[in-house]
């Protein structure tokens, strides 16, 4: 029997969405080129509503890339096509936009750095304006054995960047085998997403793997149908501010935790909540905010921070009305929801989907590269979010959580912060458990002491309300993985690396091994 649960968002929302919501009827958006979801893989719930006003077009958010190498004279005035004659998804009410650019048998390089051919690859052109890249594949269960390499150029100039190496596996963070979103038919095989700042030109090569085969030297196949994406993350979100540490309740509610023993469905949003809600969210925005309206008003782009004593009050009290155990549970830390970051809401799949408990989390490195500003975070965040989407066909954000370099925490995958959320993070590894992605590549850098921090800050609040200890041990069960079969009874840490449960470099040598640290200022948080 599956323990997922899906909840329409025509449930979460009934409640919210008793105002009209103020927003002109639209065309459907023009699918991107090739990710494309077939009528079944994003149902549409009953409590759907008109699509919000066309976003106004605006350059990403981002520094320029770093290094001096030749420059291209080739330049396109803002705003004008690029040369490639390949579409993108650019529609009205839908902020940002990815560009999908077949990739091309490479000539022989008179670089001398390159690998030899065959490889495929685009020479240097203009494009739209972009902030981060990646490479996908047609088959999601076939791997990419090889190198990636990028260069790009800063925005409005003509210097390009050094060129920059793309982790080509990401096949490790992604739905779990035989899982429904796995299986939509639009999941497709992808490299990590690498972020480049503001550029306008791109180059790319892929080289494969060479093997050898009875004493000969051979190129390892490529998959079939690489394609270049090229992700705009479209403007910041006007939001308003809300002061850290100020609790968060909505109008005739207080705050409560989630009980720890209890399987966790979202719930309508408490009595009077409807009053407040922004004439400016669209049905699909209430409802990712629905989800967390016990803890700040629909809308809100901060769920404010909650001090110790008004944390514990609060799941004792949940606690009580269960099973009358008293929690271990770490101040609820500040959380910058979906909102406060800029989701489109529109281009995630409606349902959201549970499963039973949180039993540990996986704590992860994001492989997106550090060249970005805690400012520039959000933007981040949804040029991974649209990539993880359009480009590598999930239906949402796959981790649960993110962290910057700054320590700032922000909301991943719809459907709560507090509850069971199933996410695509830890191939073999996402039932019942939480994905946090510390935003940067730590295999060879030290992860920010900020960053560490949140991690603790954030599971000894949110394993606190499933009842978990930090320093304790689990046993989970495997859901396939190339570390661990179908089936294979585990026992991990409750604060583990995504190695513990894939053999992959992730969260990086640097960052796996803070997570002692973590694991124990998390359970001092809790009390223990």
């Amino acid at each position: 029997m599956r323990s997922l649960m899906v909840t329409s968002i025509g449930v979460t929302c009934a409640a919210a969405l008793t105002l009209p919501l103020a927003a002109p009827a639209l065309s459907a958006p023009v699918p991107h080129a090739s990710s494309a979801r077939p009528p079944s893989a994003a149902p549409q719930s009953p409590g759907a509503g008109p699509p919000a006003a066309p976003a106004t077009p605006a350059a990403p958010a981002g520094s320029a890339p770093t290094g001096s190498t030749p420059t291209d004279s080739r330049t396109a005035p803002a705003g004008e096509p690029d040369d490639s004659g390949e579409p993108d998804d650019r529609s009205a009410g839908v902020a940002g936009s990815t560009q999908s650019l077949p990739l091309e048998r490479l000539a022989a390089s008179s670089d001398r750095s390159a690998a030899p051919a065959p490889g495929r690859g685009l020479d240097r052109r203009t494009t739209r304006p972009f902030s981060l890249v990646g490479v996908v594949w047609d088959d999601a269960e076939a791997e990419l054995h090889g190198t990636v390499q990028v260069r790009t150029r800063a925005a409005g100039g003509e210097r390009w960047s050094d060129w920059q190496d793309v982790e080509t596996h990401n096949d490790e963070h992604a739905a779990d085998l035989g899982s429904d979103e796995r299986a939509s038919g639009a999941v497709r095989g992808s490299t990590a997403p690498l972020w480049v700042g503001a550029s306008d030109g791109v180059e790319v090569r892929v080289h494969p793997e060479a093997a050898d085969e009875e004493g000969r030297s051979i190129a390892v196949r490529l998959p079939e149908g690489l394609r270049l994406e090229l992700v705009d993350p479209g403007p910041d979100p006007v939001t308003e501010s809300v002061p850290a540490g100020q609790a968060g309740a909505v109008p005739g509610g207080r705050t409560s935790a989630t009980p720890a023993s209890l399987p966790v469905r979202p719930g309508p949003p408490p009595a009077g909540t409807a009053a407040v809600v922004p004439e400016t969210l669209t049905a699909a925005s209430a409802a990712a905010s629905a989800v967390n309206a016990e803890f700040a008003p629909l809308g809100a782009s901060l769920i404010p921070a909650m001090t110790q004593a008004e944390t514990a009050e609060a799941a004792a009290e949940a606690a009580e009305e269960a099973v009358g155990a008293k929690p271990y549970i770490g101040p609820r830390p500040g959380i910058i929801t979906r909102k406060g970051w800029g989701a489109d809401e529109k281009l995630r799949e409606r349902n959201f989907a549970y499963t039973k408990t949180v039993k540990a989390a996986f704590v992860h490195h994001s492989a997106t590269g550090n060249n970005y500003t805690c400012k520039q975070a959000p933007s981040v965040l949804r040029s991974i979010y649209r990539y993880h989407v359009k480009s590598s066909g999930w239906r949402d954000f796959g981790y649960n959580f993110a962290v910057d370099k700054c320590g700032n925490i922000y909301e991943g995958r719809a459907g709560g912060v507090s509850r069971a959320v199933l996410g695509a993070h830890t191939l073999g590894f996402n039932t019942n458990t939480m994905g946090i992605a510390v935003l940067g590549s730590y295999s060879s850098t030290n992860p920010p002491a900020a960053a560490v921090t949140a991690v603790a800050k954030l599971t000894a609040w949110k394993l606190g309300l499933f009842g978990r200890n930090p320093k304790g041990k689990v046993t989970l069960v495997s859901g396939g993985s190339n570390k661990y079969a179908k089936g294979k009874k585990v026992k991990m840490n409750v604060i583990s690396g995504h190695r513990d449960g894939f053999a992959t470099e992730c969260p990086g040598a640097r960052l796996y091994k803070k997570l002692g640290t973590a694991r124990t200022s998390s359970a001092h948080l809790q009390g223990r």
